[in-house]
């Protein structure tokens, strides 16, 4: 098999595709604040054909260092971090999006794994995503059922955030 064919991951595939094409379709613009997904959902569109056309740019806001350069972090929300929110991850889409001038930014972070901590938002499998857009923020959480597996997560973090993103662009997302 060809590294084309293996990349992005077959569970994204699709997803990233169809957002792609609805982005160009309706002649709009998304930015990536990613965290946990660690470059996926950025990678996985930036593999569609035609992408300079739909995306501004992305961010990998792994630490909390490249938040607080990036995403307008202060050292009371680094004091304040109780780990990945939706609160959180609004807060990155909704800094991020003017900045690069998209009309989406979605935004993922969670608990890949393999380890985590003892409350839910910090086990394996969690995530918190956000859309940003010029009329709102569009937010949801989920676990995704992989327990430990960092791979697995990774990838399902970035399908979600696309199908969050999706849903937002084709008007079934409820803020």
């Amino acid at each position: 098999m060809s590294a084309a064919k293996e990349f992005p991951p077959e569970k994204i595939r699709s997803i990233a595709a169809e957002v792609a094409s609805l982005l160009k379709e309706r002649k709009e613009s998304v930015c990536v604040a990613e965290t946990a997904a660690g470059g996926l959902i950025s990678a996985s569109l930036l593999s569609t054909p035609g992408a300079s056309g739909i995306y501004k740019g992305g961010l990998t806001l792994y630490t909390l260092e490249s938040r607080v350069a990036f995403a307008g972090w202060t050292q009371e929300t680094i004091t304040a971090y109780r780990g990945p929110t939706t609160d959180i991850v609004a807060g990155l889409a909704t800094t991020v999006r003017p900045k690069l001038g998209a009309t989406y930014c979605v935004s993922e972070s969670g608990t890949a794994g393999p380890t985590g901590g003892d409350t839910p938002n910090r086990t394996p499998g969690y995530v918190a995503l956000a859309v940003a857009t010029e009329s709102g923020t569009y937010k949801k959480e989920l676990s995704t059922g992989h327990g430990g597996d960092r791979e697995a997560n990774m990838i399902q973090f970035a399908v979600e955030g696309l199908v969050l993103l999706r849903d937002v662009i084709k008007g079934d997302a409820k803020l």
